[in-house]
C-alpha cells in the first residue's frame, strides 16, 4: 500500500543519509537551522498558549470537564508545537535550505546511480532564484493556507476535526516539497507536477505522517530530500 510505502521511504532516507557522511553533514546543517528557528517560534507559541486556549475554551470551575479541559490543553500544545516547527521550516526553506535540499537530492542520485545527472540550467544565481521561486507555489502558499484553516478551525464547532485534517494536509504538502525536487529540476510543468501529487496522494500522506510528530519531525524534515529522491530513483528501476 502506498501509505506504508511513504513511511518506509521517509525512514529509509534517514538511514541512507546516516550511512553517507556528506549527506549526513548536509542534513545536520539543515537540522541546526530548523532547530534554532523552531526553538524561537516555539517560545513565541507557548508564550501565547494560555491566551489561545482561553479564546477557545475557558477553564471550567469544577466537574469532569476540568479533566477534559486539561486534555484539550495538552492536545493544543502538541498542535501548536507542530505549527511552530512548520513555521520554522518555511522560513528556513526560503532563506537558507532550498539549495541544500536540491544539493542533497543531486548527491543522492550520484551515490545511488554512480554518476551525476545533468540538467539544463544557467548560472548558479539564476538557478538559486529558480529554486526559491519553486518554494512559493510548492510549499509556502499551501502551508500558509493550511495553517490559516487550522487557526480558523479553532473557532468553529468542528474545530478538532478541522485541526486534524489541516495537520494531515500540511504533512502532505511538506512531503510534496521534497518529492517535487526531482521533477522541478527536470523543469517539468507545474500542472504535471500537481498531477503527480494527486496520483500519489496516499504515498504523500504516509511520507508526511512523520512530519506531524513534534521534534521528531525536525530530524525527518532535515533528511527528507534523500528519501524522496530514493523514491524517484527506485520507481524508475
Amino acid at each position: 500500500m502506498e501509505f506504508f510505502s511513504g513511511i518506509k521511504y521517509n525512514i529509509q532516507g534517514v538511514v541512507f543519509a546516516f550511512a553517507n557522511p556528506k549527506l549526513l553533514w548536509l542534513g545536520l546543517l539543515r537540522f541546526a537551522i530548523i532547530l534554532m528557528l523552531a526553538l524561537f517560534f516555539s517560545g513565541l507559541v507557548f508564550f501565547w498558549h494560555e491566551a489561545i486556549l482561553a479564546m477557545i475554551w475557558e477553564m471550567p470551575e469544577k466537574g469532569m470537564l476540568i479533566y477534559v479541559w486539561h486534555l484539550a490543553s495538552w492536545v493544543l500544545s502538541l498542535l501548536l508545537a507542530a505549527v511552530a516547527v512548520v513555521a520554522a521550516y518555511l522560513v528556513a526553506q526560503v532563506f537558507f535550505c532550498v539549495y541544500i535540499m536540491d544539493y542533497m537530492s543531486r548527491l543522492t542520485e550520484k551515490i545511488v546511480l554512480g554518476r551525476e545527472i545533468s540538467y539544463a540550467q544557467s548560472s548558479w544565481l539564476s538557478f538559486f532564484v529558480y529554486l526559491v521561486l519553486q518554494e512559493i507555489p510548492r510549499a509556502v502558499i499551501p502551508l500558509i493556507i493550511t495553517l490559516a484553516v487550522m487557526v480558523m478551525g479553532l473557532f468553529t464547532p468542528l474545530g478538532p476535526v478541522v485541526l486534524v485534517l489541516s495537520t494531515i494536509t500540511a504533512g502532505v504538502f511538506l512531503a510534496w516539497d521534497n518529492t517535487d525536487l526531482v521533477p522541478a529540476r527536470k523543469m517539468m510543468p507545474f500542472g504535471q507536477r500537481i498531477g503527480f501529487l494527486r496520483q500519489t496522494l496516499w504515498f504523500h500522506v504516509g511520507f508526511g505522517l512523520l512530519f506531524l510528530i513534534p521534534w521528531v519531525n525536525i530530524v525527518m524534515l532535515s533528511f527528507a530530500p534523500v528519501g524522496a529522491t530514493l523514491y524517484h530513483i527506485q520507481k524508475k528501476t
